[in-house]
């Protein structure tokens, strides 16, 4: 009997990190507020999937007025 796992650790912020993606190309650019309320994810872990995408030059985060956006490159 096969069971189903679930996702952790790297595999897990890997896994949101393609979520993120999808609505940034989707959406455009976000605030992380939004973009975590979008994905209706843990905030700890969209953020962790918004660092592997900085790492991999995917994204850009900026300051404006009050809030940090997020943009695809």
């Amino acid at each position: 009997m096969a069971t189903m796992s679930h996702p952790t650790g790297v595999d897990q912020i890997g896994e949101t990190a393609g979520i993120v993606w999808r609505i940034l190309a989707e959406q455009g650019p976000l605030s992380l507020a939004k973009l975590v309320k979008e994905s209706d994810l843990h905030r700890d872990l969209v953020m962790q999937a918004i660092g592997w995408l900085a790492r991999e030059d995917k994204v850009t985060i900026e300051e404006e007025a009050r809030a940090k956006v997020v943009y695809l490159r």
